[in-house]
């Protein structure tokens, strides 16, 4: 097949040819992975574990080097393409304990003991993504080949140097030919492949929901493992009582972050009422702030995007935001409703239902911006849900999720939020529970903008002590009464 030419994004200069793997040579390395998985399985769990030791720290030799190819190949910063590399570093080292600690279980049965094994599934395909090239390698990887399972990674077309670089230092290390392979070239052809043959017996693919769901189908035909992660629309949540200066200071980086190319980036700002005028004025110097440049030049914080194309599509957006002035701006979360205490002293309303404002934002619904203009009205009070009701607050797109004072029986994780714990939130049932909410960055859960829950789904409330389908999935915060 014909070389790609991989250009660098900030320039549009070519960087290097990379051979295109065509779906025979894709068969060839499966054949080789399947040949030497029984070896690899057999490597004793300490010596597996010094490979993957001496993997890390061959990388961590290489971290310049990697750092410059990922800058040049997909134009991220260089600081944070040092990052990415001592990623890839970490997550090996960090697997390199698993081998030693697969351990199953003794179950006491009637008249013996059944005991339990965790043993390799076999070839594994990695399907990387080409917004974070090294890190995501490194994810799928280094699981995979801790626990004696080969590996064939596909990085994508735009972005393979850095995959095929570590391939190479893979060998470098010591891993036996055949254990970590890296199969430049398209989806439709290699990743297919990879989907498609059945001596992959498990495929980890990062990348578009539509994608993800013609994987899934393909898995399904052979009963073949899969593990996805597939595209997201966060946002951040800023309260009154929120540290405003730190809110306003922190949001550029969560959304404009690898120039906004994640599907986990704080692309949307909801902001309660009360403060969204004096949070707009510390957010426009601090965006104003972010260093646009070369990514190679130290002091970038933001680079180009990966292609003219994605360049295009971004700025089509600007002369709709300077039409629409309002959907460049924060979204205001008007938080409303009545909220009629219960016998646990918690707070309990449906539900609010989000309308959107004009049907001309249908443009931006599923753009790397969408911004939207949301009324949040005031409904009617029902009976508390939980018996510990917590009050309800929906967002756009049926995103919503929960939290719950100390008093109730679950306490779900939120998404994002920014807000300091306060006195009043230290007694049960007076405030939001801050001091029970991890940290969010990572692992990040994602959730999909086809997921969405309808006005009458969110208008029509469950019994008590049951959740109806408007309280399926969302956003509850719990205030004292």
């Amino acid at each position: 097949m014909p070389a790609f030419t991989v250009l660098n994004p900030a320039t549009e200069e070519p960087v290097a040819e990379v051979e295109q793997t065509s779906a025979a040579a894709a068969d060839e390395a499966i054949a080789r992975a399947v040949a030497v998985q029984p070896a690899w399985r057999e490597v004793a769990p300490g010596e597996r574990a010094a490979l993957l030791r001496a993997f890390a720290d061959v990388i961590e030799a290489h971290i310049g080097e990697l750092a410059e190819l990922e800058t040049a190949g997909s134009g991220h910063p260089a600081g944070q393409a040092r990052w990415e590399a001592g990623n890839v570093r970490d997550v090996l080292r960090y697997y390199s304990a698993a081998p030693e600690r697969l351990c199953g279980k003794q179950i006491p049965v009637p008249g013996g003991l059944d005991v339990t094994f965790h043993e390799p599934v076999g070839v594994v395909g990695v399907i990387v993504p080409w917004n974070f090239p090294m890190p995501i390698l490194g994810w799928g990887a280094a699981p995979a080949l801790a626990a004696g399972n080969p590996v064939i990674a596909k990085p994508a077309e735009r972005t393979p140097l850095t995959a095929v670089r570590i391939a190479e230092l893979a060998l470098e290390a010591g891993l036996p030919e055949g254990v970590f392979q890296v199969l430049a070239g398209k989806g439709s052809v290699v990743g297919q492949r990879l989907v498609d043959h059945p001596d992959v017996r498990k495929i980890v693919f990062t990348g578009s929901s539509e994608v993800g769901r013609e994987i899934m189908a393909g898995c399904a035909r052979q009963v073949k493992r899969v593990t996805m992660e597939l595209g997201g629309k966060s946002a951040n949540i800023v309260f009154a009582d929120a540290d405003l200066e730190k809110a306003a200071a922190t949001a550029p980086v969560a959304a404009f972050d690898n120039a906004g190319q994640d599907c986990c980036a704080r692309s949307r700002i909801l902001v309660q009422r009360e403060v969204y005028d004096r949070f707009l004025a510390l957010l426009e110097p601090a965006v104003k702030a972010v260093a646009v440049g070369d990514p190679a030049d130290e002091g970038t914080e933001m680079g180009p995007l990966i292609s003219a194309g994605h360049r295009d599509r971004v700025a089509s957006y600007v002369p709709a935001a300077r039409r629409w002035r309002s959907a460049a701006a924060p979204l205001r979360a008007r938080v409303t409703g009545t909220r009629p205490p219960c016998s646990r002293r918690c707070a309990s309303t449906t539900p609010p239902t989000p309308r959107r404002s004009s049907a001309r934002w249908s443009r931006w619904s599923r753009s790397p911006m969408r911004p939207r203009r949301w009324r949040w009205p005031t409904t009617r009070p029902t009976a508390c849900p939980a018996r510990c009701g917590p009050a309800t607050w929906a967002g756009p797109s049926g995103w919503r999720e929960q939290w719950r004072p100390a008093t109730c029986r679950s306490t779900p994780t939120p998404r994002s939020v920014t807000g300091p714990r306060s006195a009043a939130s230290s007694s049960p049932g007076s405030g939001a529970s801050w001091d029970r909410m991890p940290s969010m960055r990572s692992p990040r859960p994602r959730t999909s903008s086809s997921r969405r829950i309808n006005d009458a789904a969110l208008r029509k409330p469950g019994p008590a002590g049951h959740r109806g389908p408007g309280e399926a999935r969302g956003l509850k915060l719990t205030q004292g009464v």
